[in-house]
């Protein structure tokens, strides 16, 4: 059996009156296809996924994007209209979810608001809007085009020569997308900011001394993951972390050099 991946789920509510979990079917598609792992869409509520049973359901965890933010309470700033909408239920289970995640070496990647969460998690802070910082550009998804225009490669992001992404990727600068409004400020304890884009906004983290895979990313590799050079073997990684996990192996660790 092939390893089962948790693949966190965002709320919305249907025609604006009826909830649900949902998984936007790229990741469904990059979990399956390109880490040959089962995806299993997670709901977003604690209460009805406590994290110690999809600790012991799951063999890795995708975080993934979402509208919703963090809450900045979990950081430790006041709540203010640039913070945008949140889901406190998502918060509750994401949260604890990372940092049991790193204790045990179970393996975890994030994307978007999964890279923030991970942040986060491990005490850091976010930027409630980066385009509004001084020298920053605007990161967030183009309003209008098709979903391959909004979703197209924009900027470059360098890597730590020598670190995780260098040697996961095989180069230090790979061109990505980006549809975010937020993004870290400070970094957490142990976070590592391997991967920046050219304005400075942090684009890769890993978990300094993590026990298993501990990697995220402020873009969407999710997108067109079978056939992208940077996003294949990037959830290839994570499924190999996934399938030692399940058979009892420690996933390698991966550190800078």
């Amino acid at each position: 059996m092939r390893p089962i991946i948790g693949i966190i789920g965002n709320q919305y509510e249907l025609e604006d009156r009826y909830p649900v979990h949902a998984n936007g079917v790229m990741n469904s598609t990059a979990i399956a296809k390109v880490a040959d792992c089962i995806p299993l869409i997670v709901p977003s509520d604690p209460d009805l996924a406590p994290v110690e049973d999809l600790l012991e359901a799951c063999d890795g965890f995708l975080l993934t994007g979402g509208r919703p933010n963090v809450h900045p309470e979990e950081y430790g700033h006041a709540e203010t209209e640039a913070h945008g909408a949140f889901d406190r239920a998502r918060d509750n289970l994401c949260l604890p979810l990372v940092r049991a995640c790193v204790e045990r070496g179970q393996p975890l990647l994030g994307i978007c608001r999964g890279f923030q969460e991970v942040n986060v998690a491990l005490g850091g802070t976010l930027h409630p809007e980066i385009r509004e910082l001084p020298g920053r550009d605007n990161h967030r998804m183009p309003p209008e085009g098709t979903l391959a225009e909004q979703f197209a490669l924009r900027h470059t992001v360098s890597f730590t020569p020598g670190g995780p992404f260098h040697r996961l990727l095989g180069a230090t600068e790979v061109l990505t997308n980006t549809l975010h409004g937020q993004g870290i400020e400070e970094p957490g304890a142990r976070i590592v900011i391997d991967g920046r884009a050219h304005d400075g906004t942090p684009e890769a983290i890993y978990v300094e001394g993590a026990k298993g895979f501990a990697l995220s990313v402020q873009w969407h590799p999710e997108w067109n993951a079978t056939d992208d050079p940077v996003s294949r073997p990037l959830f290839s990684a994570f499924g190999d972390a996934a399938r030692a996990w399940a058979t009892g192996r420690a996933a390698p660790t991966l550190k800078s050099a």
